[in-house]
């Protein structure tokens, strides 16, 4: 069956009866918008990520104030540093949740964009200078061409579309929602990779406990270590604990062990170096990095074991 006929039936329908023991490979070019494989997994910089150094904001910058952020649940500015270069600002609890997450993202071969925490920092507003409290800095180097959908995108039913949607229920992003992608045209030609990438941009409602409607925690590690992560497997199907804002239920109920293995597999990769980088980026401290660390890597060794039934 060719892509084309394949992007043709119905979610509904595939997810009922299509093989779920196999996957649809799509051209590498295409699939490179959202995913390329992480030949270099093991060199990946976790504590710069991928806009490295050069990207990295200054905290001793004046960030001159442009407009305040008035939607979702973080307070935050849109700013401008003396290089002229923009940058959105969240600050809150999702600042630091939001980095060690995209962070260990991208290491796995999903495109993010240049992020970085700032434990403090300067807000200059009308002349006054503010001493403003950590936040997250996302380098406005890319044109936002506008949201895609989960259930309407060009890697439906592919390997790589499942083990993004893995990666959020290991990382209890319970607020896996389209409105949180954003198809991206990257502005600097020099930049690494496709110029369109496909990106999951918003990653800050993680770590936590998963609870939807009502929503769950943030950057609780507690709640992280209680919630189980796979129930069960019926039908070659894994059915999760996981009990986020998925708008989809038909992509969760098509998830196989496969899927998951394939992106333990991934995870498993990662060094104890670049786990510590991952969270000392987003500004954790020991105790708490490496309670995420111990559960995350329990999960990748319960998804490697799993087996199909």
């Amino acid at each position: 069956m060719t892509l084309r006929a394949l992007l043709a039936i119905p979610l509904s329908l595939c997810a009922s009866s299509c093989s779920l023991n196999e996957r649809p490979i799509i051209d590498p070019v295409r699939m490179a918008q959202l995913w390329e494989p992480p030949t270099d997994l093991e060199q990946r910089d976790l504590f710069l990520g991928v806009g490295g150094s050069k990207n990295a904001p200054d905290p001793n910058e004046l960030y001159e104030f442009k407009e305040q952020k008035d939607v979702g649940t973080q307070p935050g500015y849109d700013v401008k540093d003396s290089k002229g270069r923009e940058w959105s600002v969240k600050l809150g609890e999702e600042a630091h949740t939001e980095v060690a997450v995209s962070r260990l993202l991208w290491a796995i071969g999903y495109h993010q964009p240049s992020i970085y925490y700032l434990p403090k920092w300067t807000l200059v507003r009308d002349g006054k200078r503010t001493l403003q409290p950590g936040g997250r800095f996302r380098l406005d180097n890319t044109k936002n061409l506008g949201e895609w959908s989960w259930r309407r995108n060009p890697f439906l039913h592919t390997r790589q579309l499942a083990g993004l949607f893995v990666y959020q229920v290991m990382v209890n992003n319970w607020d896996v929602k389209s409105q949180q992608n954003a198809l991206y045209e990257m502005k600097e030609k020099d930049t690494p990779g496709p110029q369109q990438q496909y990106m999951v941009k918003d990653l800050g409602a993680s770590l936590g406990r998963t609870a939807w409607p009502v929503g769950g925690s943030k950057g609780d590690t507690d709640g992280f270590d209680d919630e189980p992560f796979i129930e069960r497997v019926e039908g070659n199907r894994v059915r999760f604990a996981y009990q986020g804002a998925w708008l989809e239920p038909q992509l969760v109920r098509s998830i196989t062990p496969a899927d998951v293995r394939w992106t333990a597999a991934l995870m498993s990769r990662l060094t104890p170096q670049q786990w510590r980088d991952a969270f000392r980026a987003a500004g954790f401290n020991d105790s708490e990095a490496n309670r995420y660390i111990r559960r995350l890597q329990q999960k990748i060794a319960e998804g490697l074991t799993l087996d199909s039934y």
